[in-house]
């Protein structure tokens, strides 16, 4: 429950790429350390690029998984690209 409480849904996140894979990628949430972020490629838009390994990146808060304090956002650099 820590992960939810600290970063409850629609909260803003901010962090670095730490890990690519071909579903989405990772993040290390700033400020959250025990936290993980993952930007899964569904929420992508077509013809975009998913960010490199230590991109910095910001994004939206939608979804948790406090068993594995990790949640799921959509980045800032998806919203408003055609989907």
């Amino acid at each position: 429950m820590a992960t939810v409480a600290a970063l409850p849904a629609r909260s803003q996140i901010t962090g670095a790429v730490i890990g690519r894979q071909p579903f989405g990628v990772f993040i290390r949430i700033d400020g959250v350390p025990d936290a993980i972020a993952l930007a899964e490629i569904t929420r992508m838009p077509l013809g975009m690029d998913l960010p490199a390994l230590g991109a910095s990146v910001s994004g939206e808060v939608y979804w948790h998984d406090d068993r594995h304090h990790q949640v799921r956002v959509r980045l800032d650099e998806w919203q408003g690209a055609e989907a």
